[in-house]
């Protein structure tokens, strides 16, 4: 299969940058998902890629050979958009073998190569249909198969989930994902959704204004964020983040915020009343104490339930604070919580001026 680097690239629409030189290697066989919110770039980079954007600065490579003007049909991509994209009055079998077709393949090759994915895709009953009599999740499948089918060096997906139900989204993450761990093609996916992130990448890409703020495998991203940005949209609910000062006193190094005093780790590096930002996971927050939680009065506004867990809402000093816990099947039990505790080995402390993390978990 095949590496996709991208070398120092920038994109200006005239005088307006998008894209601020972007460096990234994608190994051949790899899944990459480049997340984060409306207009930070990500499928600029994804269109610049397939070659449907010019790139205005820096180089584009797949396997080691220069893509910037090569045409988008000769650079051996296959995209899957956000719409499906499919042609209304050819039926499934024809418009997965449309690409062949146009680059005249042979039509028993093409046969072939239509029953083999549609297979893949469990779309053998639907080949004689066309796309307004299937469901959403299956004219996504189409789609998918139309790509598959061509047999390219790269996928690119373009938000292919985001027109798609709750459900939907949950069953065609898993079928995505399935897929590439039986095909193996290099992929490069966009979302801005951060569970589709977590749940189908090898790797992980933040943006944010044109910019990559941090790359690593999921589990990494979460529980190692480098800033408060990638903290707050990495994670659901968000990691709370509450301000407060650097207190090095006889008891050890601890945060404080407003009354209340939180332990952190006692490698911390930073200066004596520094201002800070800490970082608690929703999930992190026990509910019972142990040898090395900071116990925290609170006074609770709200409670959501959702099955088997919960999401609490609070205030933490003059700041709202929300908590995530398992609700044993009964949440009647959450309405009288009156103290939290917070563990100082899972607290993340930031620089309130920079955002950048001060301390970084292993």
């Amino acid at each position: 299969m095949s590496t996709v680097d991208l070398k120092e690239i920038y994109k200006l629409y005239g005088e307006l940058q998008v894209v601020h030189g972007i460096d990234l290697t994608i190994t051949s066989h790899e899944f990459v998902v480049l997340v984060g919110p409306s207009g930070c770039g990500k499928s600029t980079i994804l269109r610049m890629v397939a070659g449907l954007e010019e790139i205005s600065q820096g180089d584009l490579m797949i396997d080691g050979k220069v893509m910037n003007r090569v045409a988008p049909k000769d650079r051996d991509v296959a995209m899957v958009f956000q719409d499906y994209a499919l042609y209304p009055h050819l039926n499934v079998a024809d418009n997965i073998a449309f690409g062949l077709r146009i680059q005249k393949v042979n039509k028993e090759v093409i046969s072939r190569s239509v029953t083999e994915v549609a297979g893949i895709l469990n779309l053998t009953e639907y080949l004689d249909r066309r796309p307004a009599d299937l469901s959403g999740g299956q004219r996504q499948r189409v789609a998918m198969g139309r790509a598959i089918v061509r047999q390219p060096k790269v996928f690119l997906f373009d938000e292919p989930l985001s027109n798609l139900d709750a459900k939907l989204r949950t069953q065609m993450r898993s079928e995505i994902r399935r897929l590439h761990n039986r095909l193996k093609v290099t992929s490069i996916y966009v979302t801005h959704d951060q569970i589709e992130a977590m749940t189908l990448a090898d790797r992980i890409v933040v943006m944010n204004g044109g910019r990559i703020e941090q790359i690593g495998s999921p589990m990494e991203v979460f529980n190692n964020p480098v800033n408060t940005f990638v903290a707050s949209f990495i994670g659901s609910p968000p990691m709370n983040q509450l301000h407060g000062t650097l207190d090095r006193g006889p008891e050890g190094i601890s945060v404080i915020l407003g009354d209340i005093r939180l332990k952190v780790q006692s490698t911390l590096q930073g200066d004596h009343e520094q201002g800070v930002i800490v970082g608690i996971r929703p999930e992190h927050v026990s509910l019972v104490p142990t040898s090395d939680t900071s116990p925290v009065e609170i006074k609770l506004d709200l409670v959501e339930p959702l099955g088997s867990e919960a999401i609490l809402h609070t205030m933490f000093g003059n700041e709202p604070f929300m908590i995530k816990t398992e609700t044993h099947g009964d949440v009647d039990h959450l309405s009288g919580l009156s103290t939290v505790h917070v563990p100082a080995s899972l607290v993340m402390v930031f620089d309130a001026k920079t955002g950048m993390v001060m301390d970084q978990r292993g």
